[in-house]
C-alpha cells in the first residue's frame, strides 16, 4: 500500500492524476488537499468524492501554507507527497506576480518544512519545462540545462525547484522533480490555449492567436504525464530530475487549425493579437532519462489526444460554460483588451 498526500488535486493535472492513480494503482490511497482557488473545481472529481473513491480517497479543504493542517494529515501516515498546488497561467503572472510567489514559492517551502525529518519515501515536485526558458532551433534541453525563466510564472517554478534541491541537500528530503511539457486534456481551465480554442470554436467566437502563432510547444496528453508522475511516486530516485515530454513540437496556430477541423469550424475564426511580453518561441525537452527508466512512453499521439479532448469538451458543456462568466470573463476581457 502507498499512502499519498496530493496537493492541488482539484486542478487540471492534479484531478486527472488522482483519477488515473485510483484506476491504475489498486493499493494506493489518496488525501487531496486543495484550497479551491479559481481553477480548483470540485466538479473535476465529483463522482469520486460522492463514492469516497471506494474508501481510498478523501478531500480536505485547506491551504498548503497551513502548517498545522498539513502536519495533521502527515501524522495520519503518508508515504509520498505529490505537489501540484500552483498558480500556473503565464498571462496571469504577467498581470500580477504576487499570487505566484505566494503559492509556488512560499507554499512549496511550507510543504518542505512540514515534511522535514519525516520518514517519507518521496516528495514529488511537479515542475515545468518553462524553467529552462526558450530552446533555440534544433536544441533540446536536458535535466542539466541551466534555468533561464523569462516570465514570473516560470521564475516562481524555478525558485520552487531550487528550494526542493536545497531541502534534499540540507535535510535529506527525498525530493523527486518532474518537469513536464505543456499538458492538455479533460478538465483544463478554459483560459489555457487548447481549451480556449475548443470552447470558443464551439460557441463560434473569435479565437485569439498571439503574434504569428508559430510558437512551438510540445503537447503532452495529461494521462501520459500522470503515468510518468505515478512512476516517479513509486520509483523516482530522490535528488533527481526527470523531464517528461511527448516530442511533438507543433506550432500553436497548427494546433488551433487541427482543433477547428475536428469541430467543423472555419479557420477564419482565428484572430492574430499582439504577442504577450517575453513570449518563449519554442520549448523542447530531452526526456531520454525517464523513457529508459519506464520503458515505452508515451501512449498518446497528438492527433488521438486532441480528438479525445475535443470530444470531452463537446460532451461536457455543463462543466465549462458556467466557468466562462464572472471572474473568467473579467480576466479575459482585461487581458485581451490590451492586445
Amino acid at each position: 500500500m502507498l499512502r499519498l498526500l496530493v496537493t492541488g488535486g482539484m486542478g487540471f493535472i492534479g484531478s486527472n492524476f488522482i483519477r488515473y492513480a485510483l484506476r491504475t494503482r489498486s493499493v494506493w490511497t489518496i488525501v487531496n488537499l486543495d484550497k479551491l482557488t479559481y481553477a480548483g473545481n470540485p466538479a473535476n472529481l465529483a463522482d469520486i468524492q460522492s463514492c469516497d473513491g471506494g474508501g481510498r480517497y478523501r478531500f480536505v479543504l485547506g491551504d498548503i501554507q497551513d502548517s498545522a493542517l498539513v502536519t495533521r494529515i502527515l501524522d495520519e501516515g503518508i508515504d509520498v507527497v505529490v505537489n501540484f498546488a500552483a498558480e500556473s497561467h503565464v498571462d496571469r503572472s504577467i498581470m500580477d506576480p504576487v499570487p505566484f510567489l505566494q503559492t509556488n514559492v512560499l507554499g512549496t517551502q511550507a510543504l518542505l518544512d512540514a515534511v522535514r525529518g519525516r520518514s517519507l519515501e518521496r516528495f514529488v515536485q511537479v515542475s515545468t519545462d518553462e524553467v529552462y526558458g526558450p530552446a533555440p532551433a534544433e536544441i533540446v534541453f536536458t535535466e542539466e540545462t541551466p534555468f533561464r525563466p523569462t516570465n514570473p510564472y516560470a521564475a516562481s517554478k524555478a525558485a520552487a525547484d531550487l528550494l526542493c534541491f536545497s531541502s534534499h541537500k540540507t535535510y535529506g528530503t527525498p525530493v523527486v522533480i518532474g518537469r513536464p511539457t505543456n499538458n492538455y486534456g479533460p478538465c483544463q481551465y478554459p483560459e489555457k490555449f487548447i481549451p480556449l480554442v475548443i470552447t470558443r470554436a464551439l460557441e463560434n467566437e473569435p479565437i485569439p492567436i498571439y503574434g504569428d502563432g508559430q510558437q512551438i510547444r510540445d503537447w503532452l496528453y495529461v494521462e501520459d504525464n500522470c503515468e510518468a508522475l505515478c512512476w516517479l511516486a513509486e520509483a523516482g530516485q530522490p535528488g533527481e530530475v526527470y523531464n517528461i515530454a511527448a516530442r511533438t513540437g507543433v506550432p500553436n496556430r497548427e494546433v488551433a487549425e487541427r482543433i477547428l477541423n475536428l469541430v467543423g469550424r472555419p479557420v477564419s475564426l482565428l484572430r492574430s493579437v499582439a504577442d504577450r511580453p517575453a513570449h518563449d518561441r519554442r520549448y523542447a525537452l530531452d526526456d531520454t532519462k525517464i523513457r529508459v527508466a519506464m520503458g515505452l512512453f508515451p501512449a498518446w499521439t497528438l492527433d488521438r489526444g486532441l480528438e479525445a479532448t475535443v470530444q470531452w469538451y463537446v460532451a461536457h458543456p455543463q462543466w465549462w460554460r458556467p466557468i466562462k462568466s464572472g471572474e473568467y470573463r473579467r480576466f479575459y476581457e482585461d487581458w485581451y483588451s490590451q492586445r
